[in-house]
């Protein structure tokens, strides 16, 4: 069955099944933008990590399928919880006990499953994470004997409440299905096998670290740290990558690991000791696709941008392709110092160190830059007017009004009482005016960007927007104009000047609502910096091209990456009857098993070497 009946059996799956978000639509815009402005008051004023320093936390562990066992599997996604389709696509994939994969044959399920961050779209609330998170994770896997460890972080969608919907799906030890939760705070620490840990760190918005998530990692993770122990850092957004426009956005990463994994507080004589430990792995969602930066080595030929394998190399990953719509990565910067030189913190690692972009990412530049394009054709199915109907309602609603001002302009230029008479006996050179005057002020921002570009960075640029709000409004009201004239010139004088006036509104919303949204797509695909760029996929609520990181922790200590894709979520679902303590309900399925494919090759990262002066005992009892 298709996603429409199966929304009509809501009441049987105990969830209803939800459409992507609209991005662009006007309710959706207006609903974001209270909420991230709500958010942004409460982050300033009332912080409720703050609050969680009264609640209890410890340490976690990763659930091992056999005590005896040496490795674990671990999954990662992010970005989630937006349409039913791909949201519950990928979350069949991860919960298949073995997933085929093209290459590796089938991977089995992780012990352990990492949230990144942004589990509910637009804005969270109790209904939006049953409906779209919940739902689809427990119809995926309703029960577990291995019962698998589920931890989550918040993104900044999972703020604009305030974190409280958050708190109570992941942070009261309750089941989601077959997995179970275990944390009690928005950020954790987790210790894995082979002397390896898993840090999940809250950022709030992008803000600091907090005094009380700053003493729980005093506590649970940097005492324990032994010389050569490894560190996989989980945080909500790829600060590394905004390091190139604003500099400071690494800093507090940075600080985390300078101060709480390489570094060890003592309390009783108040200093700082060096722990021999290292991040090996910084994991992030947030940017919804995957790439990859690799540390260069010392040993690396200078110049060369694809470095070759390195078990070496600390990795960068950004993998939120876990439901949400697909992002570009074809604006990603090719290499990164980090922290960069013009970075305001002032204990930092001196010289900064160099990441490169590895060549493979998901999707890669070129189709980035051809699905990028697709807001802006009439023939795509992700056309800006076809993917957001309430968008082209709002510029057609728009145009009726300003073409209604401009005609009334129009008439008493032309010496006329009603703006009809006026259209009416518009000559040629009306006409040609007209048409003149759109083709300028549509032209007129491209070229005030060029010039601005040329001038401040040799390149062409995007105009602000106001200035193309006004400047393309315009020009469309002109067009809309200039066709009413035609229309005007060529029925017969004797028609009712209502009638007329009719023609002419509808006119205007029709040409408004077409044309305007394309002279706005159009903007957004020539904007390439800045959260207007990111409309260009938002736009289009793209739900294919899913997917996930799988890792493998050997016996041996190395990690092994598996970037997943999942190219064509299912559309196709079939219903099952399951049955649990809880009672009778039925679940969704794919109508075929979930496959995958490789991204890139599998990644190998070695675990951190002890150094040879590091010889003091380790601080953790049991080990």
């Amino acid at each position: 069955m298709d996603f429409r009946e199966l929304r009509g059996r809501a009441d049987e799956l105990g969830f209803t099944p939800r459409q992507p978000v609209r991005w662009l639509a006007p309710r959706e815009l207006a609903r974001t933008a209270v909420k991230v402005g709500l958010a942004a008051v409460f982050a300033g004023y009332a912080d409720k990590r703050e609050v969680q320093g009264a609640l209890e936390a410890g340490l976690l562990r990763a659930p091992l399928a056999d005590p005896g066992a040496e490795e674990i599997w671990i999954d990662f996604a992010a970005d989630l919880g937006d349409g039913f389709e791909a949201t519950a696509s990928v979350a069949a994939a991860l919960g298949a006990d073995r997933l085929a994969v093209e290459g590796p044959g089938s991977l089995p399920r992780g012990a352990l499953l990492v949230l990144g961050g942004d589990q509910v779209y637009p804005v969270a609330s109790a209904t939006a994470y049953e409906d779209r998170m919940k739902g689809p994770y427990r119809a995926a896997l309703p029960s577990a004997a291995d019962q698998p460890l589920m931890v989550a972080l918040p993104g900044n969608h999972d703020w604009y409440d305030g974190l409280t919907a958050f708190l109570r799906m992941f942070a009261q030890e309750s089941a989601i299905g077959g997995w179970q939760t275990r944390q009690t705070r928005s950020y954790f620490a987790v210790r894995l096998p082979q002397r390896w840990w898993l840090v999940g760190l809250d950022s709030q918005l992008g803000s600091y670290v907090d005094d009380p998530q700053r003493r729980y990692f005093e506590t649970h993770l940097s005492p324990l740290l032994c010389p050569g122990d490894s560190v996989i850092v989980c945080s909500a957004e790829p600060t590394w990558v905004r390091s190139d426009e604003r500099p400071d956005a690494f800093d507090s990463l940075h600080w985390f690991d300078r101060t709480l994994v390489r570094t060890r507080f003592d309390r009783n004589t108040r200093t700082r000791e060096e722990a021999g430990a290292a991040v090996r792995l910084w994991l992030t969602g947030d940017k919804h696709h995957y790439a990859r930066y690799a540390e260069r080595l010392p040993d690396d030929v200078a110049g060369t941008d694809d470095l070759p394998p390195d078990p070496r190399r600390r990795q960068m990953v950004t993998c939120g392709l876990g439901g949400a719509y697909l992002s570009s990565t074809h604006r990603l910067p090719k290499a990164l110092p980090l922290p960069p030189a013009a970075s305001r913190m002032r204990t930092r690692d001196r010289p900064p160190t160099d990441f490169a972009l590895a060549q493979h990412t998901y999707p890669d530049a070129a189709e980035s830059r051809a699905l990028a394009r697709g807001i802006a054709e009439p023939w795509s199915r992700f056309w800006l007017p076809r993917r957001n109907p309430g968008f082209a309602v709002l510029a057609g609603a728009v145009q009726t009004v300003l073409v209604l001002l401009t005609s009334g302009v129009f008439a008493l230029a032309e010496g006329r009482h009603t703006p009809v008479g006026a259209l009416r006996s518009a000559g040629p050179d009306d006409l040609l005016g007209l048409v003149c005057a759109s083709a300028a002020l549509f032209v007129l921002p491209f070229v005030i960007g060029w010039w601005r570009g040329l001038l401040r960075e040799r390149r062409p640029r995007a105009p602000s927007g106001p200035v193309v709000a006004v400047l393309f409004q315009a020009a469309v009201a002109a067009a809309a104009l200039a066709v009413a004239v035609a229309i005007a010139r060529s029925v017969p004088s004797s028609w009712n000047g209502l009638v007329f006036l009719a023609i002419l509104l509808v006119v205007a919303a029709v040409i408004g609502a077409v044309l305007g949204s394309q002279c706005f797509a159009l903007w957004v695909l020539w904007t390439n910096r800045g959260p207007v760029a990111e409309w260009q996929m938002s736009g289009q609520s793209m739900d294919d091209h899913k997917g996930f990181l799988r890792m493998r922790l050997a016996g041996d200590g190395t990690l092994t990456l598996y970037p997943l894709a999942l190219d064509r979520t299912c559309r196709d679902w079939e219903v099952e009857g399951v049955e649990d303590p809880e009672g009778a309900w039925r679940r969704p399925v794919p109508g075929t098993a979930p496959t995958g494919r490789l991204i890139e090759e599998p990644v190998v990262i070695a675990p951190h070497v002890r150094r040879p002066d590091l010889t003091r005992p380790c601080p953790d009892p049991e080990r």
